[in-house]
């Protein structure tokens, strides 16, 4: 059982020690600034709690001496894994710290295969799943026939690690399939090769007990991707921006000006022209991804996101919105407004989590 107990409320903001563009020299430098802040308006103290593989223990320590923890940690961080830390996470969770969100709860809604278990919501696409490099094998070249291109994903990423576009561009008969690749991170370029090769390729997708998720590219995504920012189960901001990723380089080159992603627009809750996706995602998406994922409302993280693609228009010419991932892990920046929300999500778990505790 945890060693805290005081009246007042402590809380750990948890982000990776190794990832230079989090360090700060001072609090006001500090990336979540605003959570700290917003934090300190209703009386609780906030901790910055550096992790890194190395110093588990002391992080151990620091978590078991507060009542809840919200972590800014990316699935791949620094060349590495967060297999110790959610190890961690877990630990301090049953001895009764609060964490947000919780190891158990990202492998539900983070990982790329909610894009599968809620195909079928109103986000949903014409979406696969391969376990095994053996259904990969027999199934992907037939649908890459079917309905190119395709959008093939790892389970786990982030910064567009192993999210490709695979378009089919030879299947003469007695010649062996040629796709063209091109990966969402940044700096990119559009790659022809055998379908085989690149399947050899997206072999390490399934170690660790991973998988491969495939769905159609949207043609609309020239008109920019939307953030729809998440406290629990309601919209606490809209981010709206002209990505570039899995679009082919300008003749200038992959890293230059004409290929960096336009700025992230944010707007609040209230956005007039986001009106019609926040009744859809708060009224019908979310509690329905609830259901499909057996996720209840208390372990909701406080701060997650969904972005969406433009999909093609209805009869009536009105917008339709496609899912491209759900991000939980990291979810930063985010909204000016959204930092109040924060706190007082995490203020409500932790008296939640300790009263029961307590009994």
């Amino acid at each position: 059982m945890s060693t805290k107990r005081s009246d007042s409320i402590k809380i750990a903001l948890l982000w990776p020690r190794d990832v230079p563009k989090w360090h700060a020299a001072t609090p006001q430098e500090y990336r979540l600034h605003r959570v700290f802040e917003a934090l300190a308006a209703l009386g609780i103290e906030g901790v910055p709690a550096l992790y890194a593989d190395d110093a588990v223990d002391q992080v151990r320590a620091q978590l078991l001496a507060c009542d809840g923890v919200l972590v800014w940690v990316d699935p791949l961080f620094t060349g590495r894994n967060r297999k110790q830390l959610d190890a961690l996470l877990r630990d301090v969770a049953v001895q009764g710290v609060w964490v947000s969100a919780h190891p158990d709860v990202i492998l539900k809604m983070g990982a790329k295969e909610v894009l599968y278990r809620t195909r079928d919501l109103g986000w949903g696409s014409d979406t696969h799943l391969y376990r095994t490099n053996a259904v990969f094998r027999e199934e992907f070249p037939r649908r890459l026939q079917e309905a190119t291109p395709r959008v093939v994903k790892q389970n786990r990423g982030n910064g567009g690690q192993g999210v490709w576009k695979v378009e089919l561009i030879s299947a003469a008969a007695r010649v062996a399939p040629t796709v063209r690749v091109l990966e969402a991170s940044r700096g990119s370029l559009p790659e022809d090769l055998p379908l085989d090769e690149f399947m050899t390729r997206c072999e390490a997708y399934f170690a660790d007990d991973g998988c491969i998720i495939d769905q159609p590219f949207q043609p609309r995504l020239p008109d920019g991707m939307i953030r729809c920012y998440m406290g629990a189960d309601k919209v606490i901001g809209f981010g709206h921006q002209l990505i570039k990723a899995l679009i082919p380089p300008p003749p200038e080159g992959p890293n230059s000006e004409a290929a960096t992603p336009g700025p992230r627009i944010m707007h609040p809750a209230s956005a007039p022209e986001f009106q019609a996706l926040k009744n859809l995602i708060e009224s019908d998406w979310t509690p329905q991804m609830m259901r499909a994922l057996d996720v209840d409302a208390g372990s909701l993280p406080v701060i997650w996101d969904a972005d969406f693609l433009y999909g093609p228009r209805d009869a009536s010419g009105r917008d339709t919105y496609m899912l491209c991932e759900i991000n939980v892990s990291s979810v930063f920046p985010f909204p000016e407004q959204a930092a109040p929300e924060i706190a007082r999500l995490a203020r409500d778990r932790s008296l939640t989590s300790r009263r029961t505790l307590d009994r």
